[in-house]
């Protein structure tokens, strides 16, 4: 990288981490592989939360994983009812789609 990308990508580091060209490389290199990790760990994150929050929502109701893992299995109905269910509740929870399927 050029020196004015390296101070670019810099700009608000403290100390001479923003303004001398070999710590600053050291830095920016150091910043850039953090961000490639944590973006990794966020996905980590978010799926334990939502794996934390949907055992929380079905231990309310007397459920939990297992019973909609079975329930998926033997009543394929009833649970496609809740996932309808689900995704008219939030609008951005739409099917995804399928890559070379004409609708």
């Amino acid at each position: 990288m050029n020196k004015d990308k390296i101070f670019k990508l810099a700009k608000g580091f403290r100390g001479r981490a923003k303004n001398c060209i070999r710590i600053a490389r050291e830095r920016v290199e150091k910043a850039l592989q953090y961000s490639y990790r944590d973006r990794r760990n966020k996905k980590r994150d978010m799926r334990s939360l939502w794996i934390e929050r949907i055992n929380a929502g079905t231990r309310l109701h007397g459920l939990n994983r297992k019973v909609l893992s079975e329930l998926s299995m033997h009543e394929p109905y009833s649970f496609k009812a809740l996932v309808d269910i689900s995704r008219n509740a939030f609008p951005g929870n739409k099917l995804p789609k399928k890559e070379g399927v004409e609708a």
